[in-house]
C-alpha cells in the first residue's frame, strides 16, 4: 500500500512502512491534529508523538500492545488533551522540551534537550529544539540506515512556511532560524516532513521557498 499521509478525523490511520519501523498517522479534534504512533518492527515496542486529542482513537490506535512512550512536541493544548487518558491507560513514560514542560498539565518524565536521543526499541530519535512557536517546542529526527530521514515537526514546520508566532517578529526570526539551521540545513531534500497538523511533505518540496518565507515574515 502507498502512504499519502493524507487523514482525516474519523477516518482510519495511514501506514508509512519502513524497513525498521512503522508509522501510523491519524487525525484527531476539532483541530484536526495528527497524532503519530511509531512501532519498532524488530521489537514491537511502541512510542506515540502527540497525544492531542480524543483519547479512544488515541489507545485504539495503540492496541492492547501499549505503549512505551508518549513524546509532546509543544505545550499549546491542542497537543495534549489524550495524554492523561493515554498514560493513564498504558503507564507510557512522558517527554516534552524542558522549556515547555510546565505548560503541559499531565507532569513529564524525561525534560528533553537539544541533540536529546529518545530510544524505543531499536528505534532511536534525535530531539531538535526550536524556540519561536513555543519555547520549547521539540522536533524529532528519525535517520533510517536504510534509506532518507524522517522528522517530526509538530508544529515548527508545515507545507508552505513555519508555525505561527504570533505576529511578533522576534519569534518568527527565531523559528526560521532554527529550523533553518537544525532543520534544513542538517538534512537532504528527501527527509520526510510529519507535521502537527494538516498533510506531509519534504525538505526538497520546502527548501526553494525559504528566502520567500523570511521576506513575508511568517
Amino acid at each position: 500500500m502507498t502512504y499519502s499521509g493524507v487523514v482525516k478525523v474519523g477516518g482510519p490511520a495511514d501506514v508509512h512502512e519502513l524497513q525498521d519501523l512503522m508509522i501510523s498517522k491519524v487525525a484527531v479534534g476539532p483541530m484536526d491534529n495528527n497524532a503519530y504512533l511509531l512501532r519498532c518492527r524488530a521489537t514491537d515496542e511502541q512510542l506515540l508523538i502527540d497525544a492531542a486529542n480524543d483519547p479512544q482513537t488515541v489507545l485504539s490506535l495503540i492496541g492492547d500492545d501499549g505503549v512505551k512512550a508518549v513524546v509532546t512536541t509543544h505545550q499549546h493544548g491542542d497537543h495534549w488533551q489524550a495524554l492523561e487518558e493515554v498514560v493513564a491507560a498504558t503507564g507510557a513514560r512522558t517527554y516534552a522540551g524542558r522549556e515547555d514542560a510546565e505548560g503541559i498539565p499531565t507532569p513529564t518524565d524525561v525534560l528533553v534537550d537539544d541533540g536529546d536521543t529518545i530510544t524505543f526499541g531499536r528505534i532511536s530519535l534525535t530531539a531538535r529544539h526550536l524556540v519561536g512557536h513555543t519555547p520549547g517546542s521539540i522536533a524529532l529526527v528519525y535517520d533510517d540506515p536504510h534509506g532518507h530521514p524522517h522528522v517530526f515537526t509538530g508544529d515548527c514546520l508545515f507545507p508552505g512556511g513555519v508555525g505561527n508566532t504570533w505576529e511578533d517578529p522576534a519569534r518568527f526570526a527565531s523559528l526560521i532560524e532554527g529550523v533553518e539551521t537544525k532543520i534544513f540545513g542538517t538534512l537532504p531534500d528527501e527527509t520526510w516532513v510529519y507535521p502537527g497538523h494538516g498533510k506531509d511533505t519534504t525538505l526538497g518540496a520546502e527548501r526553494p521557498h525559504l528566502a520567500e518565507w523570511r521576506a513575508r515574515g511568517w
